[in-house]
């Protein structure tokens, strides 16, 4: 019979959950690309750390140690939900887990840097990046929705990153400077 987990291991392992909680949602955001199931594994996520509380150590890498449990969380949601032709397969989803460390994803500045930048952009390619990323609608709506053509939108989204990724770019670096 195994020992029970002390409440202060516990509390501690919630804290840090809640605390890397925007990240962790943008990290499953990127590998589901489905709003609802996102909320789903973040629930998963949340229960199986909770239950898992006694083995994470203090001092070590608590980002890398919940995000190996979302990436396997989001992987079991995956392989029970049905197929979406723009998803990505579980095998693409570890090659890219494989390449990228949890320390690479979004940190709460990025977050909040990209939150000023997309207030920068023009209000056209604002409303097609909160389309696509806030109401998770798929390029074919949006364009349907603002009269474009699906292409236009593609465009407008792949600019839109370009631009976003330079400002948050820019403002980090100015941080740090």
């Amino acid at each position: 019979m195994s020992t029970p987990c002390p409440p202060e291991q516990i509390a501690l392992v919630q804290g840090l959950f809640v605390q890397h909680l925007p990240a962790l949602r943008g990290f499953l955001l990127s590998l589901v690309s489905d709003f609802s199931l996102v909320d789903d594994v973040v629930q998963e996520t949340f229960l199986t750390v909770n239950s898992k509380a006694g083995e994470f150590e203090r001092g070590t890498n608590f980002r890398a140690w919940a995000w190996t449990i979302a990436r396997y969380k989001a992987l079991q949601t995956l392989q029970k939900a049905v197929p979406v032709p723009q998803r990505f397969a579980p095998e693409v989803i570890e090659a890219l887990c494989a390449h990228e460390s949890a320390e690479q994803w979004h940190s709460e500045a990025q977050l909040r840097f990209l939150a000023a930048c997309i207030q920068t952009l023009a209000p056209k390619a604002r409303e097609v990046v909160e389309l696509r990323y806030q109401q998770a609608h798929r390029p074919p709506e949006i364009a349907r929705r603002m009269g474009w053509s699906v292409d236009a939108v593609h465009v407008a989204l792949s600019r839109a990153r370009v631009f976003l990724r330079d400002c948050v770019s820019q403002r980090m670096s100015v941080e740090n400077a």
